[in-house]
């Protein structure tokens, strides 16, 4: 979750805010890795930087939208005056951050991430190249509500598992951006609804209300165009839902596909590309793929057409992967 953008009903903010948020300095610092050396020479927390950059904050960005690099800049020239000298000094010289960015300006990226964790402020929908943080309060017009910490982490935790499950601490952990260490305050919140269970020769959790489901589990069929990055690719068990010989087909650094998904399993992979107003999706199955699953890619390639705003699509087939 670190630094990327994610989009939820304003309803579901306290789960991945609050509920996000670790409970101890040091899982936060784990959380936003990179910033911990910076805060040494400076001689401060990571709490003391956040809460410097909370009572910048509202003079900077009220009623403005603000790209990282504008509200960094401005902020770091703010918490510079309140600085001792010794601290100036470390503060506005060149750091690791970027080519000619001041030490403070990337201390001030790294607090702003954490400013979206306290429901202070959020990122505006992107104009051009442009990723803009607004206050939330002026965003949306009031507050988040408040949630207590340890319920907002139950509810994360028990979403989690609802989605992924079973799984494991390493695996939480994995997800959320911190290390298998610092899990406990979401999972002994929620131990009470948690089941042990052998999965993979391993052992792992699910919620106990989930269970049954488990166990009556029926066999999935049809089609769907997963998209790059789709929750269903991205999790512990690419071995299972995935031969291993088309993995560096499906999970690449750059450029990474979308998936086909066929009667419950990864059966290939899909691109698109666009010829004015036509969409063409040229799909690479990993096996063959029958006349009535090709039919049903078609028509989940007109849902991706109407999506994108294409007039037209067309489906290629190329030949079997690997």
């Amino acid at each position: 979750m670190r630094g990327s953008p994610f989009y939820f009903p304003t309803v579901d903010a306290p789960v991945f805010t609050t509920g996000v948020l670790p409970a101890t300095e040091t899982a936060r610092l784990h959380l936003i890795l990179g910033v911990e050396h910076a805060l040494n020479e400076l001689g401060l927390s990571l709490d003391e930087a956040v809460n410097r950059t909370a009572d910048e904050i509202e003079a900077v960005l009220s009623g403005r939208q603000l790209a990282i690099n504008e509200l960094g800049k401005e902020l770091a020239e703010r918490m510079a005056r309140k600085l001792s000298l010794t601290q100036r000094k470390i503060w506005q010289a060149v750091g690791s951050y970027g080519t000619n960015v001041p030490l403070g300006e990337g201390v001030a990226h790294f607090c702003i991430r954490m400013l979206t964790l306290r429901g202070i402020v959020c990122l505006a929908p992107r104009s051009a190249n442009k990723a803009p943080f607004v206050l939330l309060g002026d965003w949306l017009g009031r507050p988040l509500p408040q949630v207590d910490p340890d319920s907002a982490r139950a509810m994360l935790l028990r979403r989690y598992l609802h989605c992924y499950g079973p799984s494991t601490r390493k695996d939480f952990a994995a997800w959320l951006g911190v290390f298998a260490g610092d899990v406990d305050p979401w999972w002994t919140t929620l131990a009470d609804e948690l089941t042990p269970v052998e999965y993979d020769g391993n052992s792992a959790w699910l919620c106990t209300e989930d269970l049954d489901a488990l166990r009556s589990a029926r066999e999935t069929h049809g089609v769907r165009l997963l998209p790059p990055r789709d929750p269903y690719t991205q999790m512990r068990d690419r071995e299972i839902i995935v031969d291993k010989r088309f993995h560096r087909e499906v999970w690449k650094t750059v450029g990474e596909p979308g998936t086909v998904l066929a009667d419950g399993q990864v059966a290939g992979i899909w691109r698109p590309r666009t010829s004015g107003r036509k969409l063409v999706l040229t799909v690479t199955p990993f096996r063959p793929l029958n006349a009535g699953l090709r039919r049903q890619v078609r028509e989940e390639a007109d849902q991706v057409a109407e999506l994108r705003g294409a007039t037209a699509v067309r489906v290629d087939f190329a030949d079997s992967a690997g």
